[in-house]
């Protein structure tokens, strides 16, 4: 149990009570009643990461992209195996990353039912 402190001389029992009140909450107490923070900060933060994961899949298609050329070109029949195997490897990662962080694109659900 916690034994309260004398008041100071010159100050009041309610002062006291306000600045011990104001030690528990601290700034991060007022800060999530302003609204700074809680939900809205997550939000923000959630649709940054969205986008850095939407970003790092665009990079993937534009190298399975790559990838379907090279498997295409005659130059490159030699090792033509080896780029069909990273290009497997690659739609793989890709159908992976989308399931992992749910970035299943609306417009391909919206054809399939039209």
């Amino acid at each position: 149990m916690r034994q309260e402190e004398p008041p100071v001389p010159g100050q009041s029992r309610s002062e006291h009570r306000d600045r011990d009140s104001h030690r528990q909450g601290g700034r991060h107490g007022r800060r999530r009643e302003e609204g700074h923070g809680g939900r809205e900060g997550g939000k923000m933060a959630q649709t940054f990461r969205r986008g850095r994961a939407l970003s790092f899949l665009d990079n993937l298609v534009v190298k399975r992209e790559t990838l379907k050329k090279q498997v295409n070109d005659p130059d490159l029949q030699a090792i033509r195996d080896v780029v069909s195997g990273e290009l497997k490897a690659v739609d793989q990662i890709i159908q992976e990353y989308i399931q992992a962080f749910e970035l299943y694109d609306t417009r391909q659900s919206q054809d399939g039912q039209q």
